[in-house]
């Protein structure tokens, strides 16, 4: 029988969230890590969630992000800002074009109304917001694996984090820190696919985040005391969730240097995102390039917007053939 879901305040709450592929199968590799990664940011810009910290494993993906539950009422011009960042244009799942969504909810007729409620219920809820993005997850993974069935094993783990700063840079480092104990790094700077490195790489986001962690409004006195929080908890053999491998050695050298990177390696690491991601998303590039270019120049007419149906309705809801 399943456990009942716990959620926090109405107005604001924070969510360590966990899923595991089925049978822990390790099927994400690094080109299956970007996309779940680049995902992660569309999913969140549409639920309107605000991703803390994560981390993008070959067999599970940790997340905490703080959801504000009074994000749910927004303007229909936002509803169909964020509407386009998941369906720019109508696909099988989604036949619903963009110019449609708009006259629909300008019009308030009665399937605006029922679209507008649709959409308006799936914003702050940390349940959507990740229903959606394991469900887009899969539906992409078994199509370039040619593959069908679940990619996850069953609904996602959460927790719910007191929105406290000591408290979330606690469980941030946590989830930095998956990588080095999976032995995949010694340090989790070197790991492409989690909130730590993309902080440095220079995200938005994941900075502010940082910094009100930290209470600084310097984001290097942030990363620098961020830092050694990370090396704090990740010192010594890995012991119920404490510890990560990390030498004594490294340990002391990061709190010598108070957690301060050189500066050739934050360059680097910016230079990294750029290089790296172009490698690891070259087959992806090359793929949706070619799409636009056949697009563009091929006779293929361009798909027609279509009349809002029950079909349009529904889709706004679940994903056909797949399973969160």
């Amino acid at each position: 029988m399943r456990t009942r879901r716990i959620y926090g305040a109405a107005e604001s709450a924070v969510y360590h969230c966990m899923t595991r592929t089925v049978n822990g199968e390790f099927f994400f590799e690094d080109r299956e890590k970007e996309v779940m990664r680049k995902m992660l940011w569309q999913v969140a810009g549409f639920s309107g969630v605000e991703v803390l910290a994560y981390v993008v494993m070959s067999n599970h993906l940790h997340v905490l992000v703080r959801v504000c539950g009074a994000a749910k009422e927004v303007s229909d011009v936002e509803l169909v800002r964020r509407y386009a960042l998941l369906y720019p244009k109508p696909t099988d799942h989604q036949p619903m074009d963009l110019a449609v969504l708009e006259e629909a909810l300008k019009t308030n007729s009665d399937e605006g109304q029922r679209i507008r409620a649709v959409l308006q219920a799936r914003m702050g809820d940390v349940s959507e917001f990740m229903k959606t993005l394991k469900q887009r997850f899969s539906i992409w993974f078994n199509r370039s694996r040619e593959r069908y069935g679940p990619v996850w094993c069953d609904r996602f783990k959460s927790t719910v984090v007191e929105d406290d700063p000591a408290v979330l840079r606690t469980v941030a480092a946590y989830i930095d820190l998956n990588p080095v104990r999976a032995k995949l790094v010694d340090d989790p700077k070197d790991y492409r696919f989690c909130g730590y490195a993309e902080a440095l790489a220079g995200q938005g986001q994941l900075r502010t985040a940082l910094c009100a962690m930290t209470l600084h409004d310097d984001f290097s006195k942030a990363l620098a005391l961020y830092r050694t929080v990370i090396f704090a908890k990740g010192v010594g053999p890995k012991r119920n969730g404490e510890g990560a491998g990390i030498s004594d050695e490294t340990f002391r050298e990061v709190m010598d240097a108070e957690g301060v990177l050189p500066l050739p390696v934050m360059l680097r690491q910016r230079i990294r995102y750029f290089t790296q991601g172009a490698v690891i998303g070259s087959a992806l590039f090359v793929e949706e390039y070619i799409a636009k270019w056949a697009e563009r120049v091929g006779d293929r007419r361009k798909r027609e917007p279509k009349q809002i149906d029950a079909k349009a309705i529904s889709g706004l809801t679940s994903f056909r053939h797949c399973r969160g």
